[in-house]
């Protein structure tokens, strides 16, 4: 299992929270997403994914609902 972590500049309001965990969590291979306290984590399983960049996916629907994410 693999964990991509993002930090955002600012807490997620409930909707986009619950759109974040709906979308990123119907992912083959993504066994969970937490978000919380300005962060998300993203659990998956990288032979579950079907090919697809996990946390590149992850950060760019963070970004599409208008969140920044921080880099590291």
């Amino acid at each position: 299992m693999s964990t991509a972590l993002f930090k955002v500049r600012k807490e997620f309001c409930g909707d986009c929270s619950n759109a974040l965990k709906r979308f990123i969590g119907g992912m083959d291979g993504v066994s969970e997403v937490r978000v919380e306290n300005g962060m998300v984590a993203v659990e998956y399983d990288e032979k579950g994914t079907r090919g697809v960049d996990v946390p590149r996916v992850a950060k760019e629907s963070i970004e599409r609902l208008g969140y920044r994410v921080e880099e590291s």
